[in-house]
């Protein structure tokens, strides 16, 4: 049998390229600030999904029981209507939590304006081009 000859490993004698040392990246959101903002995304979401679970065990206990006789489109309703609000506790946990060192209030109501304001701006920015920082007051 011929011997095959061994072959050349692709770009073997080429040094390999250096790249340059990348500059540490930049936490965009502070972490304290996205603890908060987990917290309340963790309850404002969580909640409504377990309710909503809830009602189909609560659906299942009453109906199997002979207690109530629910329909199904009933519970279908109402457990959607629970994963409905979690959805939207998602955006409430991001904008009512405070984006600021200090904490803000228990529910964050009047931190949803302000915050709102913020991402407009930050949106506008970007669309112009622009690096927003978003962190300053909402102009508009």
């Amino acid at each position: 049998m011929a011997r095959r000859p061994k072959p050349k490993s692709f770009g073997a004698d080429r040094p390999v390229p250096t790249t340059p040392a990348k500059a540490p990246r930049q936490q965009v959101i502070p972490e304290a600030v996205a603890n908060r903002m987990v917290r309340r995304i963790a309850i404002a979401t969580g909640t409504p999904t377990v309710l909503g679970m809830g009602v189909f065990v609560a659906s299942y206990l009453l109906v199997s029981r002979g207690v109530l006789d629910i329909p199904p489109g009933l519970t279908l309703v109402g457990s959607g209507a629970f994963f409905l609000l979690g959805l939207l506790g998602l955006s409430y946990g991001v904008l009512s939590a405070s984006w600021e060192d200090a904490p803000g209030t228990l529910l964050g109501l009047e931190q949803i304006g302000v915050n709102i304001g913020r991402v407009r701006t930050s949106v506008r920015a970007m669309r112009q081009g622009t690096s927003g920082s978003g962190s300053g007051s909402p102009q508009g």
